[in-house]
């Protein structure tokens, strides 16, 4: 008689995809405790009395992997009871390792090793039980298996109520975070009273976090259930109308541009300012790399020409080579057409190069560049490592520009020039040979296109905007030395292209607040910046490779169909 295997509710769990997620989960916690990352985020409250980001830190790896584990189980065929039940399990996973740190470091002394394994490391971990280490171990194993179930119920919510929630408590931790910034700006228009009623200490205070969660879920939720009805409403209506809408749209967008300095201050007008000018270099990348396909990571080049240019001829120190009557204006479209005739002279070498030769050559460009601005041979023109001085500010009808919000407008009005160009590129027969470029240079040679004459005019005009940027930047330090002109420009400026979504104008916009303006707002925690960023690109690239905000053409080309419509953050 055949006798009948039956298989265990532990059988079917997946248990190499568990295992590896929660020691992935718990590694990461463990990291970011050794190298002090946990305890520099502590010293930072997000919501007042309640969780501060360091206290974030110890949950997010739990939940996230619990959630990616959970959706992995389901989109194999496994029932919902058994992907909850694996959100647990990486929970527990995740919170062995630093477990075993724990007792470690209460049997030996190991901060000779690892200085950060200290006492506010242990308190941090045990939740203020470090003196009872048995308690405080259980307390971080249970809110590490919370954590881990509570991604995984999470990820077997109907797909419009997750996103809602994802989106609702993403806003409220960003604006708790962001507790200085959001402050500086509700003082600006309602007063210090108003800012009491919402912040103390620059942490958000525990009411107000609710309303804004609930009143976060709620618009996401509607738009999630409606949004596609408006749309298609929208989409019925006549031309004309859907004409006077996108006007009236764009004319509201321009208002806020303009009163935006005015809401926000000084200090955050000068972020704006540095916001700007990686846009306008990410608008002018993009020609090259999101429309032809062309991988330039001598993109520095441009910005260091037109930079050199505005500071040599406007200096009225010792290096200053311009007349009496050259001024920024003047000297501003001369920045830009050296830094065309610059992306000219490097393009013409390279036009048989493709891919990955390509890139390796441009980035030899972005490293000559570096080495010419400091050496001897150009030094009594440009200055050397010294640089040029005594730069002054664009002057504007009598009116010197030397504040944030001033120079603002000037780099507000090149974004807008550069964006109706890159438009008009993009709908362009031009733009059309550039994307045949990009998708097969072969084919597109073949259907009667001049490859060389189209690449080289993507360089040229590329560089045209990375000029004007570095034109601008000089305007606003009022000096110019070679390290400002690093190849980490050139990768930054790829990277929110990247991040943001490629050749999409308005991935650009997002990619640069993402990876230059929140860094700039979160100066305290410098020294983890690149570690952020590059674990930010590797998230992107593996959860999200078409970008934040990716154009139609890139959508489809990586997701397929009409790309991917889930909020949420599956794996």
């Amino acid at each position: 008689m055949q006798s009948i295997k039956t298989t265990s509710f532990w059988d079917e769990l997946n248990w190499q995809i568990i295992v590896r997620n929660g020691l992935i989960a718990g590694v990461i916690l463990l990291y970011v405790g050794v190298i002090g990352m946990l305890e520099a985020f502590n010293d930072r409250e997000v919501i007042r009395d309640i969780v501060t980001l360091g206290q974030l830190l110890i949950f997010v790896p739990a939940i996230l992997l619990g959630y990616i584990t959970a959706r992995r189980l389901t989109d194999d065929g496994h029932n919902i009871g058994i992907a909850i039940l694996s959100g647990g399990v990486v929970g527990i996973l995740a919170s062995l390792p630093s477990l075993l740190m724990l007792w470690f470091a209460d049997t030996t002394d190991i901060r000779d090793i690892l200085v950060n394994v200290n006492r506010d490391w242990q308190d941090i971990i045990t939740f203020d039980n470090r003196d009872a280490s048995v308690r405080g171990g259980l307390y971080l194993f249970g809110a590490l298996l919370v954590s881990g179930f509570g991604g995984s119920i999470l990820s077997q919510f109907p797909v419009k109520l997750r996103g809602a929630l994802i989106w609702a408590t993403m806003i409220t931790l960003t604006v708790g975070t962001m507790g200085n910034t959001v402050s500086q700006i509700v003082e600006q228009i309602g007063g210090d009273d108003l800012v009491d009623a919402f912040f103390r200490r620059d942490a958000l205070l525990r009411n107000p976090a609710i309303g804004l969660f609930v009143i976060s879920f709620i618009s996401t939720f509607a738009w999630s259930v409606y949004g596609k009805t408006v749309n298609q409403q929208y989409k019925q209506l006549p031309q004309q109308q859907q004409s006077t809408a996108q006007i009236i749209g764009y004319v509201m967008l321009l208002g806020f541009l303009l009163v935006l300095p005015f809401l926000v201050g000084r200090a955050l007008s000068d972020v704006l300012v540095t916001v700007g000018l990686f846009v306008l270099m990410g608008l002018g990348l993009n020609i090259a790399i999101g429309l032809a396909g062309l991988l330039d990571l001598g993109y520095v080049t441009n910005y260091a020409v037109g930079a050199y240019v505005m500071a040599v001829l406007t200096s009225t120190g010792a290096l200053g080579r311009g007349p009496d009557f050259i001024n920024f204006w003047v000297v501003l479209p001369i920045a830009v057409l050296s830094a065309m005739f610059a992306g000219f002279i490097f393009a013409v070498p390279v036009l048989k190069m493709r891919g990955d030769y390509l890139a390796i050559a441009t980035l030899g460009f972005g490293e000559i560049i570096g080495k010419l601005a400091v050496s001897d041979w150009l030094r009594p023109i440009i200055g050397g490592a010294q640089g040029v001085l005594s730069i002054p500010n664009a002057n504007f009808f009598g009116t010197e520009l030397k504040n944030p919000e001033q120079l603002y407008y000037v780099i507000l009005g090149a974004c807008l020039l550069t964006l109706f160009v890159s438009i008009r590129l993009n709908n362009s027969r031009t733009g059309r040979q550039w994307m045949a470029i990009r998708e097969d240079e072969d084919v597109a040679a073949a259907m009667g296109i001049n490859t060389a004459r189209a690449k080289l005019l993507a360089f040229t005009l590329s560089a045209a905007t990375g000029g004007l940027a570095g034109a601008i930047f000089v305007a606003k330090v009022n000096t110019v030395f070679p390290n400002s002109f690093t190849v980490f420009v050139s990768i930054n400026v790829l990277s929110l292209i990247i991040v943001g979504g490629m050749g999409s104008n308005p991935g650009i916009v997002v990619g640069a607040l993402v990876l230059v303006g929140a860094p700039e707002l979160l100066r305290e925690f410098s020294e983890y910046r690149w570690l952020l960023y590059g674990a930010l690109l590797i998230f992107m690239m593996v959860n999200r490779p078409e970008g934040l905000v990716p154009s139609q053409v890139t959508r489809r080309e990586i997701a397929g169909g009409d790309g991917i419509n889930d909020p949420t953050l599956d794996a």
